[in-house]
């Protein structure tokens, strides 16, 4: 049986964000047929990277976690540095490399275990490119290396680093179409063998919209975003829109439901609702009985907020500068896109005066996830993929 490695900077039951919730999946669906280990930190928080675990070793579902503590944590610094180094546009290897580190997480050691343990794995899957982690441990091992990227179009991924990065691994796999254009036409590694390929969508669970209602006493309707409450998702404008559609809407009864960890300020509002970290039985329930659900960043490779809500047969409302969620609503015909304010208010104008469109976009949503997200289908090519290597 081939032995895996997946290298995610946090992994954990409690760790809130994209890239770590996608790693944990594939994670837990590889132990059918590889063993499984996650090389990852000992940190929880990525605005800190302090360590939060206390073990060396774990098992997480059956997938055996390998944690490596963080030696500094992300620099007090590094927001300055940040924008200064970004405004310059003098984009230089040497600087990048301090630039990884003060972001963090900083751990050598984890680099270290995958340098000297390379001919113990058959396979490595780095999973996001941005991190010290796969900057500093994907070239130790590239000749058996696999890279999910999750890249989209943002001011990092023109950093000069990965002009090299990018032409290293053996393989790629790709969340979408959208991020497989963006990586080939920036970095011109078509040769390299790649497969495009989201994540499968299962509800752990039997949603209960009215029992979700009566919990946290929301009535009427509601718009729900889940994710990380922060500027990074660009939440600030969300809340923005929202006040200002009650303001030119009075009449209108719609609420904002927000789900998850709150890393930026939150309007003190009666129409906007916080329940922070919530169970997977409330997230899935306050999906299910939302009109929509809305995600406003600039910036996703793949949003498994958005798969799930349309797994439940929730339309989406996202922004369409970004092309991945863009394209989400274009070939599912279960969401729509804004731009800018007025486009937003339409969009809501629209779903609350056209019943029978929003019946068919319901449909729609659905239909998009059962054709396209299978865990079947995904997991056989995660095989062949490594088979491959």
């Amino acid at each position: 049986m081939k032995r895996i490695a997946l290298v995610n900077q946090r992994y954990g039951l409690e760790v809130n964000g994209g890239s770590e919730y996608y790693t944990r999946l594939i994670a837990e669906r590889l132990t059918d047929s590889f063993e499984v280990d996650v090389i990852t930190t000992k940190a929880l928080e990525y605005t800190t990277w302090e360590d939060y675990y206390e073990n060396d070793e774990e098992m997480i579902n059956g997938v055996r976690v390998l944690r490596f503590p963080v030696a500094k944590k992300r620099a007090k610094n590094f927001g300055r540095y940040n924008k200064k180094y970004l405004r310059s546009k003098k984009y230089n290897t040497e600087k990048e490399k301090v630039w990884f580190e003060k972001q963090g997480p900083y751990c050598p050691a984890a680099v270290d275990y995958i340098r000297e343990n390379k001919d113990r794995y058959d396979v490595f899957i780095f999973v996001t490119y941005l991190y010290y982690l796969t900057v500093t441990g994907l070239p130790e091992v590239a000749d058996k290396a696999v890279l999910i990227p999750t890249a989209h179009e943002e001011p990092y991924i023109h950093f000069k680093t990965f002009e090299k990065l990018f032409t290293l691994p053996r393989a790629y796999i790709f969340l979408t179409d959208e991020e497989k254009a963006l990586v080939q036409g920036l970095f011109h590694c078509e040769d390299i063998p790649c497969r495009v390929m989201g994540t499968g969508v299962e509800i752990p669970c039997e949603p209960d919209a009215a029992a979700f209602r009566k919990k946290f006493g929301i009535d009427g309707d509601y718009v729900i975003y889940v994710g990380r409450i922060d500027e990074g998702k660009n939440c600030p404008a969300m809340f923005r829109y929202f006040l200002e559609y009650k303001k030119r809407r009075p009449e209108s009864g719609l609420k904002l439901v927000l789900m998850g960890k709150q890393v930026c300020d939150i309007p003190k509002d009666e129409d906007i609702i916080s329940l922070g970290f919530v169970s997977e039985e409330d997230k899935f329930s306050g999906i299910a009985g939302a009109k929509c659900l809305w995600l406003p960043s600039n910036f996703e490779s793949l949003s498994i907020s958005v798969l799930e809500a349309m797994t439940l047969s929730v339309p989406v409302i996202v922004n369409g500068v970004c092309e991945v969620l863009k394209g989400h609503c274009i070939k599912s015909n279960g969401g729509l896109y804004y731009t800018r304010y007025f486009e937003f208010e339409g969009i809501l104008d629209y779903i609350f005066s056209h019943e029978r469109e929003y019946g068919i976009m319901c449909s729609n949503a659905k239909e998009y996830i059962e054709k396209n997200y299978r865990w079947d289908v995904i997991m056989n090519g995660f095989k062949e993929v490594i088979d491959s290597i």
